[in-house]
């Protein structure tokens, strides 16, 4: 409601488990994943015959209870969180979706957005299908389900072989669950193994610790997995030339105690702000994050700065997930309904602001001006990511060119713009440094408008709103 940042987009969870209370074990994966969407959640669970669906518009929490829960029996499930990025917020966009096919039934959950979506869905139209939704995940849906092969194993091959872009889907059968990541790896997708005979894949590791199952490893990029009483195995993989993982992954949008190629997210946020300490130092008297999510960014700029790290904002966790809207009195409240300033703090001190990213600019005055108010008397902002000058099509809520403040302001005017004494963001090749990782296994493309998809024209966004919203 009150966010400068990129929307998150979405969680996708599957489980595995003869013996065990899959539809439970789904709901807590799906609640350690509640960062990555918090429009609708939904859980398809399977008993070998039949599929049955829960889902609806809200929090977790909200849409779920010991009532809901009951009767979604068997032995494999799947569940979704989600923030709309294509498809507007409205119920019939809630997964996962399940439909009846000439295979059985069938259930899929999706994240990401397909870049050749509008191709796609004109194509099952074609077929004289109906689509019920304005989601591309409903086209990949019915995708699966026009294909020609003989078994699910041949439909995802040739889904596989079409698809476009971002997609890390989880879908149940019959017979399997399955897990397939698309060939650039752009979303990210894990494996974990629970209690003996039970598997699970997740959007981020930390659903695999909250219910107590053992990271094993990624999903690879390209690679569709099948589970089922013999375990998991590779039935597609058919990796891009080079993958290319999001790298807001590592900025924002993960968990902290997530792993990401083996990496602790934490750690390397702690690494983006001691890059930015050493690219971009200010004579300051305390660091301090905008919280949570630049915190670990801004401890690493007070380890590397030799200044002290201090909470400056109080931030109120619960204000973005109402869905009562503030009146117009309160509205003028802006950041104040989400920050409370440590006054006894930041009085009389200069101040480094560490934020992660700055998208529209619609907040960082507000913040700057709160500071001052509190009575910081100088506020030099520092950002643990290059600028933002180019929206994103593989996934992510990242605006559009117009929106995008980076792409119409140069940085001194963006300085003047959110009132701060200085401003400056992390380089790219900052950014690359510090995840420790090969330069070239990266998508940046808001950063630098190289999209990882070959001959992909980010002007086609406007033809997929029109066809999706």
């Amino acid at each position: 409601m009150f966010s400068d940042h990129p929307r998150e987009e979405c969680g996708v969870f599957g489980v595995y488990a003869p013996g065990e209370d899959v539809a439970r074990l789904t709901f807590f994966g799906l609640y350690a994943l509640q960062h990555r969407g918090q429009e609708s959640a939904g859980i398809a669970v399977c008993d070998g015959r039949r599929i049955v669906t829960h889902k609806d518009m809200g929090l977790v929490a909200q849409i779920f209870d010991e009532a809901s829960l009951a009767p979604l029996r068997g032995h494999s499930a799947i569940g979704h969180t989600r923030y709309s990025t294509t498809g507007s917020s409205q119920i019939a966009n809630a997964q996962p979706y399940t439909m009846e096919s000439y295979l059985g039934p069938l259930a899929l959950a999706h994240n990401g957005n397909l870049t050749n979506a509008a191709e796609l869905r004109l194509q099952v139209l074609k077929r004289g299908a109906g689509l019920t939704s304005s989601s591309d995940s409903e086209v990949a849906a019915l995708t699966l389900l026009g294909g020609e092969g003989p078994d699910w194993v041949e439909r995802i091959t040739e889904f596989m072989e079409r698809a476009e872009g971002a997609y890390c889907l989880v879908i149940l059968t019959r017979e399997a669950l399955y897990a397939v990541r698309d060939p650039l790896g752009l979303r990210p997708l894990c494996l974990g193994h629970l209690g003996e005979s039970g598997w699970v894949v997740a959007s981020e590791s930390c659903a695999l610790s909250t219910i107590g199952a053992e990271y094993v490893r990624e999903v690879r990029p390209g690679e569709a997995l099948m589970i089922d009483a013999r375990g998991p195995r590779t039935i597609v993989e058919r990796p891009a030339p080079r993958p290319a993982l999001c790298l807001f992954e590592y900025i924002y949008f993960a968990r902290p105690d997530s792993l990401l190629q083996d990496q602790l997210i934490h750690s390397v946020r702690m690494e983006l702000g001691r890059e930015l300490a050493r690219e971009a130092p200010a004579r300051a008297d305390i660091v301090m994050g905008v919280p949570d999510s630049a915190t670990p960014a801004a401890i690493g700029y007070a380890q590397e700065s030799g200044l002290p790290y201090t909470e400056g904002l109080i931030k109120n966790r619960y204000i973005g997930r109402t869905f009562i809207q503030p009146d117009d009195r309160l509205r003028k409240q802006g950041v104040k309904l989400k920050f409370n300033p440590l006054a006894s703090t930041l009085r009389g001190k200069r101040v480094v602001l560490v934020d992660d990213s700055i998208v529209r600019g619609n907040t960082s005055g507000p913040i700057v001006r709160l500071l001052r108010e509190a009575g910081a008397t100088e506020v030099h902002v520092r950002v643990s990511s290059p600028p933002i000058r180019h929206p994103c099509f593989m996934g992510v809520d990242m605006a559009t060119y117009p929106e995008l403040i980076a792409h119409r302001m140069s940085v001194e005017e963006i300085c003047r713009y959110i009132g701060a004494d200085s401003l400056a963001y992390l380089s790219f090749e900052g950014l690359l440094r510090a995840t420790g990782r090969d330069p070239e296994s990266f998508c940046g493309a808001c950063f630098t408008g190289k999209y990882p998809i070959p001959n992909f024209d980010p002007h086609r966004r406007e033809e997929i709103k029109l066809l999706f919203e």
